[in-house]
């Protein structure tokens, strides 16, 4: 009997080439070109570095609703007068701080405090979306000419491509070896997938969900480098509804929203379907409200075809 090898994430490839095909078909002299394909993956940068460290929360059998409001929040800080003053590298250092830190608070509300995770990061989201307001005065701050360096990774291009793509396929690499090659990514998929039989093979449960969130917080001040680079600002409307996007690449990339099961490449996948859609939407001159409606609908699908896929296992 021939035994048929499953190709992992065919659908998802196939979605993207179907995409491919409606925007060189709707928009011939805009889409399938080096400019539009090399802003497609700066788009994909600083939503792509958050949705690896949403991956191992969802995973790991969280959520976190305040990632964009975490990464406004570590832009604003890292571009104050006062870190500004110390230049690039402590700006970096600042904004990756602040986002590990607020990721370490969500982490220990929910593993310490008994927290639901939804309600956590919530607080979180209003909370670092008002203190981000309320330092920058609800105005946008400018990355300095003399901190070009980190304007320099938007600018400055390798092989054709800026430097924080680079960034985002590294952070890829590591999240990918981390979760499939180290006893870190083993527990995740542990924890998220039964708890209590994670707890009695001697897991620390709490220590364990306290690290996913501030890996996703260190993840959030990353992408904060990045969209400074991109943007050359710091400011308090940075990723609005980036959780909405984070989240729904990882569903679509096949991640169990009850955790124990999923991939980074599912989640890099779902990604780009996303950002594909956006940009159609974009060069297509389509309504911004339209775009969000086909989102929801998109996520609607993917937990349903989810539901389905577990109850016939």
């Amino acid at each position: 009997m021939t035994v048929i090898r499953r190709v992992p994430h065919l659908g998802l490839t196939g979605v993207l080439v179907l995409l491919a095909i409606i925007g060189m078909v709707t928009a011939p002299d805009s889409f399938a070109t080096t400019s539009n394909m090399v802003s497609l993956l700066a788009l994909a940068s600083t939503i792509g570095v958050i949705t690896v460290g949403m991956t191992f929360v969802i995973i790991g059998g969280g959520i976190d609703l305040s990632v964009g409001a975490v990464m406004a929040l570590a832009s604003v800080w890292a571009t104050t007068v006062a870190t500004q003053s110390y230049g690039p590298v402590v700006m970096s250092v600042c904004a990756i701080a602040v986002g590990t830190g607020a990721g370490l608070v969500n982490g220990f509300l929910i593993a310490y405090g008994r927290m639901v995770p939804f309600i956590a990061t919530l607080a979180m989201l209003v909370a670092a979306r008002g203190l981000a307001q309320r330092m920058s005065d609800r105005k946008t701050q400018l990355v300095k000419v003399d901190n070009s360096p980190i304007v320099d990774l938007s600018t400055t291009r390798l092989l054709g491509l800026p430097i924080l793509v680079y960034i985002f396929a590294a952070i890829v690499v590591a999240g990918w070896v981390v979760l499939n090659r180290t006893t870190f990514g083993r527990r995740t998929y542990a924890v998220g997938g039964n708890p209590e039989a994670a707890r009695l093979a001697g897991i620390d449960i709490r220590r364990h969900t306290l690290l996913l969130y501030g890996l996703s917080g260190l993840c959030c001040g990353i992408a904060a480098i990045v969209i400074m680079a991109r943007t050359t600002t710091g400011s308090s409307t940075h990723g609005d509804l980036y959780e909405l996007d984070a989240i729904a690449a990882v569903i679509i990339g096949g991640t169990l929203l009850t955790g124990g099961r999923g991939t980074i490449t599912g989640s890099i996948l779902g990604l780009f379907i996303f950002t594909v859609i956006t940009n159609l939407f974009i060069l297509n001159g389509l309504n911004t409200s339209d775009q969000l409606v086909a989102k929801g609908l998109i996520i609607v699908a993917a937990v349903l075809l989810q539901r389905r896929g577990t109850a016939g296992a």
